[in-house]
């Protein structure tokens, strides 16, 4: 760290709402994990004062929403990932428009607001299905926000389709899309996603989707999977990298991070306990300081350290999942109703609110 930087000098900024660089992060990683956690807690009550302004700052949302995969065909087999399969595997898939009409259905019928839709890099299916696809679902079901197709699957969409990225946005923006998850991050750092993932996009192909999404109107949210062959000085470049971005467009509505899931996956790697995942969630939200939304990961952690990390920096607790694939194909099978998860809300003193992509509260 600079000489000239104390430790009491790191804290201050963070109390005064200032800005870190990424020698003061690794200075704060090292802190006790409950004074950090405060630290964390407090730039919470500072990013939220004016969205909650008069309601008080002690707001927790969650949105009602449902994962679908559309399919599991993928040619980029990721190390670190259970879900994917070829062709050749009995059990590949990809899903009929009456098959995703009937998961909508459910997701309407207890007044759920957002699909994330998302699949693996299918190299059958043309520009067509994806059109036909989000113009189906926004005119059968047009309250229902799209929330779709990470950043690598725009990669492939732009190779198979022949098309440039911003032309591919455009056209499936003009279909139904609206918006865009933060999937396929891992980490910013081309080192460590040539261990992971070598065959998937690298980090500047990540960042340059979502930059162009954000400049053609589509928000978007930000992820890290983290826990397995990176450093922390990794980890801190991957906030720097999503910092970065949000300066030149202000499109991200929220950062989520999890742990590395590994059961049934290739990457052989010690993963690390929930304290390690609090930990760094608290530095994302002193680090991400021009990122309002902190969402907690009780999928991969459980319910109650989803319910810890609220004091770690968090001020949303994710989705009511009515369907997760990915993520319980390496392992994890935690499930919450929205009942659960206000209660869980109200337990850790907080209250409970609805909301859409956007973060607006639904009452």
């Amino acid at each position: 760290m600079n000489a000239l930087i104390s430790g009491a000098d790191v804290i201050d900024k963070v109390l005064d709402g200032e800005r870190i660089n990424k020698e003061e992060a690794l200075e704060l990683y090292r802190l006790p994990i409950e004074e950090l956690g405060a630290l964390a807690d407090h730039r919470r009550k500072l990013a939220k004062a004016a969205a909650y302004a008069g309601r008080g700052n002690e707001i927790v949302t969650y949105i009602v929403e449902r994962n679908i995969n559309y399919t599991n065909v993928c040619n980029v087999y990721c190390k670190f990932c259970a879900f994917y399969r070829t062709e050749k595997d009995p059990d590949f898939y990809v899903l009929s428009h009456e098959q995703i009409d009937q998961k909508i259905e459910e997701l309407a019928g207890i007044g759920g607001v957002q699909i994330l839709m998302q699949g693996g890099h299918n190299p059958k299916l043309g520009i067509d299905y994806y059109l036909d696809l989000l113009s189906h679902i926004r005119e059968k079901f047009p309250q229902i926000n799209i929330h779709a197709f990470s950043p690598p699957e725009f990669n492939h969409f732009a190779e198979v389709f022949g098309m440039s990225i911003r032309e591919v946005i455009l056209r499936f923006r003009e279909a139904g899309l609206g918006s865009i998850p933060g999937g396929g991050g891992e980490i910013l750092v081309d080192r460590v996603r040539n261990r992971i993932a070598p065959l998937k996009c690298n980090t500047e192909q990540w960042l340059r989707v979502m930059e162009i999404a954000h400049a053609e109107g589509l928000r978007s949210s930000a992820t890290m999977m983290f826990g397995h062959v990176e450093t922390i000085e990794d980890r801190i470049e991957h906030l720097d990298r999503i910092r970065e971005l949000q300066d030149q467009t202000g499109g991200f509505t929220a950062f989520i991070c999890w742990t590395f899931q590994p059961e049934n996956v290739v990457l052989k790697a010690k993963p690390v306990g929930s304290a390690e995942y609090l930990r760094t969630q608290a530095l994302a939200r002193i680090y991400l300081d021009n990122v309002e939304n902190l969402q907690s990961s009780w999928v991969t952690q459980g319910p109650k350290i989803g319910q810890l990390a609220l004091s770690y920096g968090a001020n949303d607790y994710g989705s009511v999942m009515m369907e997760e694939n990915v993520v319980s194909s390496a392992g994890t099978t935690f499930r919450l109703s929205r009942e659960e998860i206000e209660r869980l809300i109200t337990e850790a003193g907080y209250e409970p609110h609805p909301r859409n992509n956007v973060y607006s509260l639904l009452n």
